[in-house]
C-alpha cells in the first residue's frame, strides 16, 4: 500500500492495513484529533451550561451541533442520525436539526458525480438515462441521489458516492479505536470490548460504500421480507449499477415520522409502525438478516399504505444460535425467570460460564423489576437497556459486537415509534410474536425452550401456557389450526418423549381430582379407594388457589376460541389425525396403566395398613387381657388370704403362677 491518500481506497475494512498506514502519519492523526475533540468538548460544555437558555439560544446551539457533525464527516453523521430519532434523549429543537442529517447534507459537485457515472457505466449520464435531474434531490452521508428515468420508461433513483470518503472514515475509526483500546486498558469498569464494537460498525460503513454490495443486500432483503404484508422493497437495476453508482426503483412516499402527512393520506401511523416492528422481529429472529440503519430517511409510507425500505448499505447478520438465545432471553425476561436469564447471557456471550450466579440473579431481578402495577412489556426498550448498563459496572459483562448493532437498530426503531406515539412499547408488540414462535416453531432449540418454560420441578406450569396462548393470539401471524397441529404433533412425536411421563402424570392427577369432585363417596372407595380420597383432600386444600389440570384445559380451550369458535369441521380432521397416530394409543394405554398402577398400589397399601392395624389391635387386646388376668388373680389371692384356708400354700401357688 502506498503512502498517498488517493491510493488508500480499501475495498473492505482492514484494521491492520489502516493501522500500518496511519501509524506513519502522526501529525495527520494528531491534527484530526484536534479537529474532532476541541469543538466537541467546547460544544458539550456549552450544552451543559444551556439548561436555562432561551429558545432562540437553544436553536442556535442545535444548528451548530448539526453543522459540526456534518463537518466531522460520515462516522459522526451516523451518530447524529441515530440521535435524531431519540425524543427521550435529545430535546425537540435538536431533534429537528439532527433530522436534516438524514437527507439534507451539503451536496458535492455535479461534475464529480457525473464523472463517477461515466467511469462506472462507460458512458455519459445523458446517454445512459433518458432523463436525469440537473441537481441532486437529496444528499446523505456517503452519497447523493438524483432522480432519473430509464429509456424503458421506469422512474429511478440514481445514487452516486461521495469522493475520497474511505480515507477519512478509516482515519476516524483509527482514532476512535485507539481511544477505545486505551479506555479498556486504563479503566477497570470498562469491561465491554469497545474496539470490537467499533470494528463491527466500521465494517458495515465500508460495506455501505460498495453499491454493488448494497444492491445484493436489497435483493436478499426482498427475498426474505418482500412478501410480508405491508412491506415493500424497491427493485435494483443491475445494468446501471457499479461500485460507486447504484440505480434502483424510484419510490414516492411520506416519511414515517410525518404523522400529519400520513394521517392526511388516510393511514394510521401506529399501525404502520407495528408493521415495521413485526418486520424487524422477523429480521432478527427468523432469518437473522437485519437492517442496521432504520432511520426515518430510510422508511417511507407509500401511496397504498405499504412501508418501503430504501437504504440497504448497513446490514448485519445474527447466527441461528444467537437468534434462539434472544428468543429464550425475551421469554425468561417477560416471565421474570432471572436464573434462566442469567444463563441466557452466558449463551449469548455477555457473561463467562464461571460467573457467580448467586450474585448475578438478584442483580438482574432488581434491574428488570418494573414499577408496581406495571408489567415488563410496558417498559420502554431503551429504559431496559439503560438499566442493564447499571449492573455492567458491577459485574463482568461484555457486550458482543453483533448485539451493539441490534440495540442500535431496535433503539432507533423505538425512537421513530415514540415520534409517532409516545406511549408505544416495543416489547408489548414483540412478545406476542415470540409467544407465537414458541408455540409454532418446530426447531429443537425452541422446543427445549418451551419445555423449560412450561415445566419446573416436575410440575406443569399451566399459567405460563395460558399466558403464551393469550399473547400469541394478538400476533398477526397467529394461526389457531397451525398452533393446534404443531402442538399435537410435538406432544405425540418422538421429539417430546422426554415429556410423556410428565404429561401422563398431569392427566392422571387431573382425572383423580375431577373424580374426587364427581363420584359418590361409596363409589370412590369401592372403585379406586384412597386414590380419590387423597386427591379430594388436595382438591379441597387448593379450591381457592388454582384450578386442576383439567380445569386449566377448559380455560385454555376458551382462550383458543376467544376470537373465533372452533368449528366441528376443524376438529374432525385434527381428531382423526390424532387418533390415527401410534403415539396416541401409547399415551392412552400409559394413562390407563398409570391409573391402574396407582390404584393397585394404594389398594395394596390399604390392605397392608388394615392388616397392620388389626395386628396392632390384637396385640393391644392380648396385653389388656393379660393385665386383666393379673388383676383378677390378685383379687382372688387377697380373698383367699383373708379367709385363712391354706392361705400360705395358695399364695405360693398363685405367686408362682403354677395353677
Amino acid at each position: 500500500m502506498s503512502a498517498t491518500k488517493s491510493d488508500f481506497e480499501l475495498d473492505r475494512y482492514d484494521i491492520n492495513a489502516i493501522a500500518n498506514y496511519y501509524r506513519n502519519q502522526p501529525l495527520r492523526v494528531w491534527w484530526r484529533c484536534i479537529v474532532i475533540f476541541v469543538p466537541l468538548i467546547w460544544l458539550f460544555l456549552r450544552l451543559r451550561l444551556s439548561a436555562k437558555s432561551s429558545a432562540a439560544e437553544l436553536k442556535k446551539l442545535a444548528i451548530e451541533s448539526r453543522k459540526l457533525l456534518t463537518r466531522l464527516g460520515p462516522a459522526f453523521i451516523k451518530i447524529g442520525q441515530a440521535l435524531s430519532t431519540r425524543p427521550d434523549i435529545v430535546p425537540p429543537v435538536f431533534m429537528d436539526e439532527l433530522a436534516e442529517l438524514q437527507d439534507q447534507l451539503p451536496p458535492f459537485s455535479n461534475d464529480i458525480a457525473f464523472q463517477f457515472i461515466r467511469e462506472a457505466l462507460g458512458a455519459d449520464p445523458s446517454e445512459v438515462y433518458a432523463e436525469i435531474s440537473a441537481d441532486p434531490i437529496a444528499a446523505a452521508s456517503l452519497g447523493q441521489v438524483y432522480k432519473g428515468k430509464l429509456k424503458t420508461g421506469e422512474l429511478v433513483a440514481i445514487k452516486v458516492q461521495r469522493p475520497d470518503i474511505a480515507a477519512g472514515i478509516a482515519l476516524d475509526m483509527y482514532i476512535l479505536r485507539g481511544i477505545a483500546t486505551w479506555l479498556k486498558k486504563t479503566f477497570k469498569f470498562v469491561r465491554t470490548n469497545l474496539a470490537a464494537i467499533l470494528d463491527e460498525f466500521a465494517s458495515r460503513i465500508f460495506e455501505e460504500m460498495d453499491y454493488t454490495f448494497e444492491g445484493q443486500n436489497a435483493e436478499k432483503f426482498a427475498k426474505y421480507y418482500g412478501e410480508l404484508e405491508g412491506i415493500y422493497v424497491p427493485k435494483i437495476y443491475w445494468q446501471y449499477t457499479a461500485k460507486r453508482v447504484l440505480t434502483m426503483e424510484w419510490i414516492e412516499g411520506i416519511k414515517l415520522t410525518n404523522v400529519q402527512g400520513v394521517k392526511e393520506a388516510g393511514f394510521d401511523s401506529r399501525h404502520i409502525i407495528e408493521v415495521g416492528v413485526q418486520c424487524s422481529l422477523r429480521q432478527l429472529l427468523d432469518y437473522g438478516y437485519f437492517h442496521a440503519d432504520p432511520h426515518p430517511g430510510n422508511l417511507l409510507v407509500m401511496g397504498d399504505g405499504s412501508l418501503a425500505y430504501l437504504d440497504f448499505g448497513m446490514m448485519s447478520q445474527v447466527s441461528a444460535e444467537q437468534r434462539f438465545g434472544l428468543i429464550e432471553a425475551i421469554v425468561h425476561l417477560v416471565n421474570r425467570d432471572f436464573k434462566a436469564l442469567s444463563k441466557d447471557y452466558v449463551r449469548l456471550g455477555f457473561l463467562s460460564e464461571d460467573i457467580d450466579f448467586g450474585a448475578i440473579v438478584p442483580a438482574l431481578s432488581e434491574v428488570f423489576n418494573p414499577p408496581e402495577g406495571q408489567s415488563l412489556t410496558e417498559m420502554n426498550f431503551k429504559d431496559m437497556t439503560d438499566q442493564l448498563s447499571q449492573i455492567m459496572y458491577d459485574y463482568p459483562f461484555q457486550v458482543p459486537a453483533y448485539y451493539a448493532l441490534i440495540i442500535r437498530s431496535l433503539v432507533t426503531l423505538e425512537g421513530i415509534a415514540f415520534s409517532v406515539d409516545p406511549n408505544f412499547k416495543v416489547l408489548a408488540v414483540a412478545y406476542p410474536y415470540v409467544a407465537n414462535r414458541l408455540l409454532n416453531d418446530s426447531a429443537p432449540e425452541l422446543r427445549m425452550a418451551l419445555k423449560d418454560l412450561l415445566f419446573r420441578d416436575g410440575e406443569f406450569r399451566w399459567n405460563r401456557l395460558e399466558n403464551l396462548l393469550s399473547n400469541a393470539q394478538t400476533n398477526p401471524d397467529y394461526n389457531l389450526n397451525g398452533t393446534l397441529d404443531k402442538g399435537i404433533d410435538f406432544l405425540l412425536s418422538d421429539r417430546s418423549e422426554f415429556m410423556h411421563d410428565r404429561i401422563i402424570d398431569e392427566i392422571v392427577k387431573g382425572i383423580e381430582v375431577e373424580a374426587s369432585k364427581r363420584l359418590p363417596a361409596n363409589l370412590q372407595t369401592s372403585l379406586i379407594g384412597d386414590i380419590v380420597v387423597d386427591a379430594k383432600v388436595k382438591a379441597e386444600s387448593a379450591k381457592n388457589e388454582t384450578p386442576s389440570s383439567l380445569g386449566y384445559i377448559v380455560r385454555l380451550w376458551s382462550i383458543l376460541q376467544r376470537d373465533k369458535a372452533i368449528a366441528p369441521t376443524d376438529i374432525l380432521p385434527l381428531a382423526t389425525r390424532i387418533l390415527s397416530k401410534r403415539q396416541t394409543f401409547t399415551l392412552g394405554r400409559d394413562v390407563v396403566s398409570k391409573l391402574a398402577q396407582r390404584s393397585l398400589v394404594r389398594a395394596v397399601r390399604g390392605v397392608l395398613l388394615r392388616d397392620e392395624k388389626n395386628y396392632q389391635d390384637d396385640k393391644q387386646q392380648d396385653l389388656m387381657n393379660e393385665l386383666n388376668s393379673d388383676r383378677n388373680l390378685k383379687i382372688e389371692e387377697r380373698e383367699l388370704v383373708g379367709s385363712g384356708n391354706n392361705g400360705s400354700g395358695l399364695r405360693r401357688s398363685v405367686n408362682g403362677r403354677s395353677w
